[in-house]
């Protein structure tokens, strides 16, 4: 079996350290917080630590971005890759909560996106998200997207097995259950040392090499927009991408707030709802992880079809209206269907708008521009989570979960009102244009 033709070393280079870093944060999601318990330390200090990692993300996740489109981009995912490697070996050996805190902002520990996002959010993302459409043209970028979370969400699928490790080696091997934790905390120090290794020959443009014009369908947004090219930059943005990014941000803070109140309360509202153990939901997230891969396979066709702004708009539409009949059914069986079908919808519109983003912005801005459209998704999940268990305790126990689905609806409408008159490049481009190979696919 022949690969595809858009896939270049390059790209598959990125997908095996996506699929790596997949890995440890599903692992890590789930792990830490038990060997914390296990420590002896309370909910209110998980919340701290918690808190503290979502904050350390915030903030790597802005400095990524901007640093990156100045230092190179493999430069810094190699860097947020050994920070997997400190955060392992800080956790295996701690005994204080402060090194806990420490190593939990360092490896941003829960800060993985949805069920169903394969490690689509966190601080490396501008720049791998960057490196992934240099190498992709802007035909293929879309399925390049697509390709990518995949392998995310299957290798997370995988990861969250990882946390029975623990167990094992105390069944099979006699370990005690601390040593078997920080046996795991061990093998993650190790493949973020792997991670760095598999990053360091994806080729990178020259800084002076990437373009200095802007798509042609970012140079008439508005009259407010219609300066020269590359005039009045501030942060390392256009006034043209700044005009992009404040909406990607105004949306993606709006997102942020439901993200913040699904998550663990998810899973806090099947178990109390329908009585279920810790077993059936990790078998349950499991199977959602595995079939959420499934459409990013089929994106870049689907995008091609519909267009990328309808495409986004139809997902979000669509898996917030299954979120929603979630917490309507009677029966275990009949909302983990319909949270799966959630799963699944909703993984269509992740890579589309990453590639949709990565096409309107300006080559050498990419990076900055990924990074400042993530971090009000960063602040605003750490605003809603305290209200939700508010909800949770005060009103339905179900509530936080039904606002974050009309949250994530009104998001389809922003996205429709910002971008439904301006076309992604490929969707303007003749077929023999479409066709030019990206910076990473020439002469390959």
């Amino acid at each position: 079996m022949s690969l595809p033709a858009w896939l270049n070393r390059d790209l598959a280079l990125l997908f095996v350290g996506r699929a790596l870093r997949s890995l440890t944060q599903s692992c890590l999601t789930i792990v830490v917080p038990i060997y914390v318990a296990f420590l002896g330390f309370g909910a209110l200090d998980l919340g701290y630590l918690f808190t503290a990692a979502a904050l350390a993300s915030a903030a790597l996740a802005a400095a990524v971005g901007f640093l990156s489109d100045r230092f190179g981009r493999r430069n810094l995912l190699i860097a947020m890759s050994l920070l997997t490697t400190a955060a392992g070996v800080a956790f295996a050996l701690a005994h204080s909560f402060a090194l806990l805190m420490l190593a939990a902002a360092m490896g941003t520990v829960g800060r993985t996106g949805p069920a169903g996002a394969g490690a689509s959010v966190g601080p490396y993302y501008p720049a791998e998200q960057a490196l992934v459409a240099e190498h992709s043209s802007d035909r293929a970028r879309t399925t390049a997207f697509g390709a990518l979370a995949f392998v995310g969400v299957v290798a997370g699928a995988f990861g969250s097995l990882m946390a029975a490790l623990p167990m094992l080696a105390r069944v099979h091997f006699g370990a005690s259950v601390l040593g078997g934790f920080r046996a795991v905390f061990w093998i993650v120090a190790v493949l973020g040392v792997v991670m760095a290794a598999v990053t360091m020959p994806v080729h990178e443009a020259a800084r002076t090499q990437t373009l200095a014009v802007p798509p042609a369908n970012t140079r008439n947004l508005s009259a407010a927009t219609s300066d020269a090219p590359g005039s009045g930059r501030r942060l390392g943005l256009s006034r043209e991408s700044w005009w992009l990014v404040l909406r990607f941000a105004a949306i993606n803070g709006v997102n942020g707030l439901a993200v913040g109140m699904l998550g663990p309360f998810v899973v806090y509202w099947f178990y109390r709802r329908f009585a279920v153990n810790a077993a059936q939901l990790g078998q349950l997230f499991f199977v959602i992880n595995l079939a959420a891969g499934v459409p990013n396979l089929l994106v870049g066709r689907i995008s091609r079809l519909l267009g990328a702004v309808s495409t986004v708009v139809w997902a979000r539409a669509i898996s917030a209206a299954f979120l929603l009949a979630t917490v309507l059914m009677p029966s275990f069986l009949g909302a983990a269907c319909m949270y799966t079908l959630r799963a699944v919808s909703g993984a269509l519109w992740i890579p589309v708008r990453q590639s949709y983003l990565m096409g309107l912005i300006e080559p050498r801005e990419r990076a900055t521009a990924a990074g400042l459209t993530n971090v009000p998704l960063q602040i605003t999940s750490l605003v809603s989570p305290y209200f939700a268990g508010l909800m949770m305790a005060t009103l339905w126990l179900a509530s936080p979960i039904a606002l974050a689905a009309i949250l994530q609806g009104s998001t389809a409408a922003m996205y429709w009102g910002f971008f439904r008159a301006i076309p992604a490049p490929e969707e303007r481009q003749a077929p023999a244009e479409a066709r030019t190979p990206g910076r990473g696919e020439a002469g390959r």
